[in-house]
């Protein structure tokens, strides 16, 4: 599996539960979670830990930021907007 990186683009793989975010936008303080195949970026990578972990930002079509969260590899998809051919 390919290493995720710095600014990456992900979606998410599974429900995120408000409790693991950081809401930034009021008007979303009512969502039980952020639904599956949500896309964010990466914009910062933990990797102190035996597990890197990810600080994942999400915004919508217009670039303002609403959430982010903390996800681990294996809570995240890489998107790619190219084929790559291995």
């Amino acid at each position: 599996m390919e290493k995720i990186k710095l600014f990456d683009t992900v979606a998410i793989i599974n429900p995120v539960p408000i409790e693991r975010l950081t809401l930034v936008e009021s008007d979303y303080t009512s969502i039980r979670n952020l639904p599956a195949g949500q896309v964010g970026t990466i914009v910062e990578v933990y990797e102190e830990t035996e597990h890197c972990q990810y600080l994942v930002e999400f915004a919508d079509t217009q670039g303002r930021e609403y959430a982010m969260a903390t996800l681990k590899e294996d809570e995240l998809l890489v998107l790619h907007y190219e084929l790559i051919v291995a």
